[in-house]
């Protein structure tokens, strides 16, 4: 099993990044997916999650900015991040999970700054 999440970069506060992971030896359509991020110095958290049936959720402080999305036919979760702000540097992890069962990706690194 394998997620690979690309996509991240260096940008100025206000602009866009597209993340995108794909994964091998997985069905992510079975699976929920959900992008998490860890600061420095801080913990991972959950950013944004899609179930099996398409429904969302998302951490406050991104709500209206991020947008998560997957496309079972590519074997693809992707999340647009608009806005973008100092606080959301960090390290962007792709996560399925299933019943107790958790797969991670490598992570992608996303640096806001001016």
């Amino acid at each position: 099993v394998q997620l690979q999440a690309s996509g991240g970069g260096l940008v100025q506060p206000g602009g866009s990044l597209r993340l995108s992971c794909v994964g091998s030896g997985i069905l992510i359509s079975r699976y929920v997916m959900g992008w998490y991020r860890q600061a420095p110095g801080k913990q991972r958290e959950l950013v944004a999650k899609v179930n099996i049936v398409g429904e969302t959720d998302y951490l406050d402080s991104v709500k209206g900015r991020f947008t998560i999305t997957r496309d079972n036919r590519r074997n693809t979760v992707d999340l647009q991040l608009n806005n973008l702000e100092s606080a959301d540097t960090g390290v962007y992890y792709c996560n399925a999970g299933l019943r107790g069962v958790s797969h991670w990706g490598q992570g992608t690194e996303v640096t806001v700054s001016s």
